[in-house]
């Protein structure tokens, strides 16, 4: 069972930090803005873990971290403080209170996992895990349509992602008798090379597996699709809803 990481600070950036760091492992992170919305998701969810910031509008941390400790079902739940640097001396309090560990803001994604981990136990996940992560980055589900949305700047790293996982889902799309497809390269601002061998790798893929395969590209991408013989021919949508009624 994948485990519970509650992240309680009232900065959205902290806890897409702290969020974003436990993305390769086996977790299910868990978010509060405050003391008290912190403790109402403690005492739902149960975690395995509080991740707490000592400053905090409405409750703050060490009173968060005082009632946690009252609560016998509460009470045994490892917590590791964050503090920005001038608050260092609420460290001693929360020490004697209570806690695992503590990091001074701003900290590195790394620190954060080297001392969690000396507190519990991190399972990285699986490889089809992460691949499932990667593609709801790209892909957007609606009906019987599947739709891969490219960024504006597509990168190494990125055609890497998309390869990394296209092939297998074409292949659940075709044993799911899902036959349509749209590539989605309106954002598209650059078109090079190694992005044509991506959109033919694609084509192929789908027209192998008899899926109808639909590509939406801006003007800026209908011409240079243009300036290459190997897509020269493909027919360009401008927009989602048109590509759709082409499916018919």
């Amino acid at each position: 069972m994948a485990l519970k990481i509650l992240t309680v600070d009232d900065s959205k950036t902290i806890r897409m930090i702290v969020k974003k760091a436990f993305k390769p492992f086996d977790c299910e992170l868990l978010e509060a803005e405050n003391g008290v919305e912190g403790l109402s998701v403690a005492a739902r969810e149960k975690p395995d873990l509080i991740i707490l910031d000592i400053t905090m509008p409405i409750m703050d941390g060490v009173e968060m971290l005082t009632k946690i400790k009252s609560e016998a079902t509460l009470k045994d739940t490892p917590v590791i403080m964050l503090t920005a640097e001038a608050g260092k001396e609420n460290v001693i309090k929360v020490v004697k209170i209570g806690v695992k560990d503590y990091i001074v803001k701003p900290f590195e994604a790394s620190l954060l996992i080297e001392k969690v981990s000396k507190v519990v136990k991190l399972e990285p996940k699986k490889e089809e895990e992460k691949a499932q992560d990667i593609a709801k980055k790209y892909l957007s589900i609606e009906g019987d349509i599947h739709c891969l949305v490219l960024p504006e700047k597509v990168t190494k790293s990125v055609i890497i992602e998309v390869e990394g996982f296209l092939k297998a889902k074409i292949k659940e799309m075709a044993s799911g008798g899902v036959g349509k497809f749209i590539l989605d390269l309106s954002k598209v601002m650059a078109v090079d090379m190694p992005l044509i061998k991506l959109v033919i790798s694609i084509i192929g893929k789908c027209q192998a597996s008899n899926i109808r395969i639909r590509i939406v590209g801006n003007s800026i991408v209908d011409n240079e699709l243009k300036n290459f013989q190997e897509t020269s021919t493909i027919p360009i949508d401008q927009t989602i809803t048109f590509a759709k009624a082409e499916f018919g």
